[in-house]
């Protein structure tokens, strides 16, 4: 056990935690109307929750146990078992390791909350959650970080690059919003603007540094490398929110605080599958065109394809997440077959593992809340609870 690392990865550990609670929460919460921002807090609040458990019942089993198929870890790992105080990963506690991936193992399903806000049922998200994270989530860990399919050999002469989640964390939740959206439809209720821009504000920024855990946490080490991380996450989350809020000034003649902060979002969903493999200057260049790429997709798909992806889930870290996982290549960082192969392959796991989730979950619960629910708002048709006096 190395004393340096595995400080440092306490700290990231908490940090990543930071990213969904308060973060995401607040980043979600401002964008809804003020019907649904409690609605919001519950559904990451719950999520967090009950991922914990999860992980810790079989998830981290399935994504790093020592299953030799290369398809999954299997269960000796399930409640840590035969996890001790003297067991390692690497230079860490395996224990620590264990809480760190699981805090990524929060705000995946997490994140795909902002598809469905403002219209879906309560008792669905648990459930889909709790599915998606043991059947799609954690098979990938497993195919990727874990020793599988895509990063041992068996199916590429290289290993597939992705350091802190691009195809993980990001391909897989954006994808599994846009099916979700899909299912769901539109919205009945107009949308309205960001009811609190503000504290989408405070959202993104409580993100922006939780990312330096996320980012340069999967060093797992205190070295150089993590440092080198932290930097390059940095300066490609200030290049992507600057040319967010320029391609906004120029298309509609203002910049927005919502659309600087929502560049910010995919400077960072970008650089998080190349940050421990390139440097500043290429961390720029990925912001930078993340910042005009995202907001191109948005525009894509909420206007274009008509898709009700609410909070825009895959414009900024399904296509922020592939973006980065690509420009990996490009930079001569990893291989070109490994890395677009194994996009194609996890996206088509995800594409279908989600559809047959969603049709699962749809036979035992409520997928979609009713009209009057809708109009009402879920704070207090379906919890009871109004976020502030007057509702709009």
């Amino acid at each position: 056990m190395n004393g340096a690392d595995t400080a440092w990865i306490i700290v990231a550990t908490a940090l990543v935690l930071l990213m969904t609670l308060p973060g995401l929460a607040l980043f979600y919460g401002g964008l809804v109307r003020s019907r649904n921002v409690l609605s919001v807090f519950m559904q990451c609040y719950a999520i967090a929750c009950l991922m914990s458990v999860l992980w810790f019942v079989c998830g981290y089993s399935i994504a790093f146990g020592p299953g030799e198929s290369g398809l999954w870890g299997g269960l000796d790992k399930a409640f840590l078992n035969g996890v001790t105080d003297e067991s390692l990963s690497g230079t860490l506690p395996e224990i620590l390791f264990f809480a760190f991936q699981m805090t990524f193992a929060i705000i995946t399903p997490a994140l795909i909350v902002g598809a469905y806000v403002e219209r879906i049922g309560f008792a669905f998200v648990l459930l889909f959650s709790s599915l998606w994270m043991l059947i799609c989530y954690a098979p990938v860990v497993h195919w990727v970080w874990g020793g599988g399919m895509l990063a041992n050999g068996m199916l590429f002469p290289e290993a597939v690059s992705d350091f802190a989640g691009g195809i993980v964390v990001h391909e897989t939740a954006g994808l599994a919003a846009l099916v979700l959206a899909v299912f769901l439809g539109a919205r009945t209720v107009d949308s309205k603007p960001p009811h609190n821009p503000g504290m989408v504000m405070i959202g993104a920024a409580l993100l922006w540094v939780g990312w330096f855990g996320f980012n340069g946490g999967s060093q797992l080490a205190a070295d150089a490398g993590a440092a080198k991380a932290l930097t390059v996450t940095h300066l490609s989350a200030a290049a992507a929110s600057l040319t967010w809020a320029l391609w906004e000034r120029i298309k509609f003649g203002k910049a927005s605080l919502v659309g600087l902060v929502t560049g910010t979002i995919a400077g960072l969903a970008s650089i998080t599958p190349a940050s421990g493999f390139v440097g500043p200057v290429e961390a720029l260049i990925i912001g930078g065109i993340a910042g005009i790429l995202c907001q191109e997709a948005v525009n894509l798909i909420r206007n274009k394809m008509r898709i009700d992806d609410t909070l825009d889930v895959f414009a900024v870290h399904g296509v922020g997440g592939i973006f980065g996982t690509i420009m990996i290549a490009v930079f001569g960082k990893g291989d070109w077959t490994a890395q677009l192969a194994s996009l194609a392959i996890v996206g088509i796991y995800t594409i279908v593992v989600t559809t047959v989730i969603i049709l699962i979950c749809k036979a035992f619960t409520q997928l979609r809340v009713n009209q009057e629910t809708e109009e009402a708002g879920l704070d207090i048709s379906v919890h009871g609870e109004r976020a502030y006096d007057i509702t709009s």
